[in-house]
């Protein structure tokens, strides 16, 4: 792209951002719950996709799951006992599953938004995400969609440019990043925006824990590359995004929300210092960042897979006159008063924000208001995404030039099959190449 027409992308993008909305959070609103059956289809049985299918099923109003897909039978079957047992005591929450009904393969998510469904929840691994968002805006089908949204810029790109099209068609979509509906994070963020904690001079923010699940299958167990990464997900960039993208994103949203602003440029580091075993795919156990905004604040950003180290979960603001400190538990969120020392906590509601922003969503289709999540989803997932490249190249880069000129690392739609051989290439014993900093070209398709 010509230097023009990269600053009007980025301007493209930042006005439809704004316009939506993108920067604060949807306040929580009530509604007539109505009566008619809103026919919802899940793809993506994993945990996250079960929890949110449950979730979905138990806002107001009559809610009735009528398919399912997923690219492992297994997990399908599991993921639809697993609903049944959460949703067992709500009498709005109708399972109406047929045989027919339930799909499996790459193409499971075409067949599961094209059976007739009002919405569909995409919860796959994220590096499916845009095809399958731009095909259900294609079909005219509302979306709740898991975070991130993709695992490359170009998967950004096409998320944001989907969204776009959802606007056209009045259709609704939320995103699974549920700080936006937690009261404690919309009341203190709103206090910040209220310059009660004078200008923001720094960030932090961090996702420092043990890590997630070890892979779940060996190579013995199952048939082919793909499907060894496909079980494996979480330890491959095509398919994850690094957990920097997959967990972190959370807390550089929030850092965003605060700041209603994305960063400018990134410098950072990261490596592989604890989780090196080949099992462990090709994704890093640390990332260190400094995003820096257009006014010269800096969001400093750390998140690592190191057990019997430091962990914090949470973000905060310092500014001239206080310092916020925020926590998915609300118990931990409060407001310390430079001069005097005084802390406030939070006393506010404590609902289930992964309840509530379902309950949101479904309230703006019932009543047909505009309701758009997709565009700050798709420029928080490309923050993590700019943070990831600096980690794995070394240097410094400037958002615009990640947006606009980051390749795609994730396989064509049409090419996917279990016989492909995924981007992730192992050698002869089965280990991947890892990012080295100074030597990686991130920019590389």
């Amino acid at each position: 792209m010509s230097e023009t027409s990269r600053r009007d992308f980025m301007k493209t993008t930042s006005v439809a951002a704004v316009g939506a909305g993108l920067l604060s959070s949807v306040a929580n609103r009530a509604y007539a719950a109505g009566d008619e059956v809103i026919r919802i289809g899940l793809v993506g049985c994993g945990g996250r996709g079960t929890g949110a299918a449950s979730q979905a099923l138990q806002s107001p109003g009559n809610v009735e799951l009528v398919a399912m897909g997923d690219a492992f039978q297994d997990q399908m079957d599991r993921s639809l006992t697993n609903i049944e047992k959460a949703v067992k005591k709500d009498e709005s929450a109708h399972i109406q599953v047929a045989q027919e009904n339930m799909f499996v393969g790459f193409d499971a998510y075409k067949k599961v938004i094209d059976s007739g469904i009002d919405l569909v929840i995409l919860a796959t691994p994220p590096g499916f995400r845009p095809m399958m968002f731009e095909y259900a805006v294609e079909k005219g089908v509302h979306v709740f969609m898991e975070k991130p949204v993709a695992t490359d810029a170009a998967g950004v790109r096409k998320v944001l440019e989907a969204a776009k099209v959802a606007k056209e068609k009045k259709l609704k979509v939320g995103v699974g990043l549920q700080r936006h509906h937690q009261a404690c994070y919309e009341e203190f963020i709103k206090r910040i925006h209220d310059g009660q904690i004078g200008d923001v001079r720094a960030l932090r923010v961090y996702w420092n824990g043990g890590g997630v699940w070890d892979p779940r299958k060996t190579r013995d167990e199952v048939k082919t590359e793909m499907e060894y990464q496909m079980r494996n997900w979480y330890y491959y960039n095509w398919l994850c995004g690094d957990h920097i993208n997959e967990q972190h994103i959370h807390n550089l949203d929030v850092g965003n929300w605060i700041m209603q602003q994305y960063p400018v440029s990134a410098v950072g580091m990261g490596g592989r210092e604890v989780r090196t075993d080949k099992k462990y795919g090709e994704i890093f156990d640390h990332h260190a960042v400094q995003f820096t905004y257009e006014d010269g604040t800096v969001m400093f950003s750390e998140c690592r897979h190191i057990r019997n180290c430091w962990n914090s979960v949470t973000e905060h603001a310092h500014g001239t006159n206080g310092r916020m400190d925020l926590s998915s538990n609300p118990r931990n969120c409060k407001l310390t008063w430079a001069q005097s020392g005084n802390v406030e906590r939070f006393k506010g509601d404590t609902s289930n924000p992964y309840q509530v922003e379902h309950n949101t969503l479904f309230s703006a289709i019932r009543n047909d208001e505009e309701y758009s999540e997709a565009e700050y989803g798709a420029m928080s997932t490309m923050t993590a995404i700019l943070g990831r490249m600096c980690t794995y190249s070394g240097k410094e880069i400037t958002m615009e030039k990640a947006l606009t000129e980051g390749p795609q690392i994730v396989p064509n739609p049409e090419d996917l099959s279990w016989d492909l051989m995924p981007p992730a290439k192992p050698d002869a014993n089965g280990v991947y190449p890892v990012p080295v900093p100074g030597v990686t070209d991130v920019f590389a398709s």
